[in-house]
């Protein structure tokens, strides 16, 4: 695998979590995080695929399945470590969200650090953790 498909590879991964989640197929998201860890800046940490599915189930508001949003993920930086299967990235989230009682809006916006390993010939999150810079109203979004 050459870097450039390694870049490729955990950018399609980093855009998945973003289709998954707006979606709202709570399980694939934690799916992506299988052998990795989910967490906060303001706390909260979240191993394997079930307990990232329970956490997002117990707090993120669907409406007829979905939650309404769509993730905008930019400025994606990532450095490729190719001898030992590693890399890491850092981008930045906007998320918008509009419903019947919440007109179109950016309701948070922050930044994703992310570590990552190859197994075999595939690229898997190994750590995410998320940066909440900036909130709006996120009454639709979260319970």
């Amino acid at each position: 695998m050459t870097e450039t498909d390694s870049h490729n590879a955990i950018s399609a991964l980093i855009h998945r979590y973003a289709e998954l989640i707006d979606t709202g197929d709570l399980a694939g998201v934690g799916e992506l995080f299988e052998d990795a860890t989910y967490r906060s800046d303001r706390g909260g940490l979240y191993r394997g695929a079930a307990a990232v599915r329970d956490v997002l189930q117990s707090k993120v508001r669907l409406y007829d399945g979905i939650p309404r949003t769509k993730h905008v993920t930019t400025n994606v930086v990532i450095e490729v470590d190719e001898t030992n299967d590693a890399a890491t990235s850092r981008s930045y989230y906007t998320v918008l969200q509009a419903t019947d009682g919440l007109s179109l809006q950016p309701i948070i916006a922050g930044r994703y650090h992310d570590r990552f390993t190859r197994v075999g010939s595939t690229w898997r999150f190994s750590d995410r953790l998320v940066f909440i810079d900036l909130v709006g109203d996120l009454s639709q979004h979260l319970r």
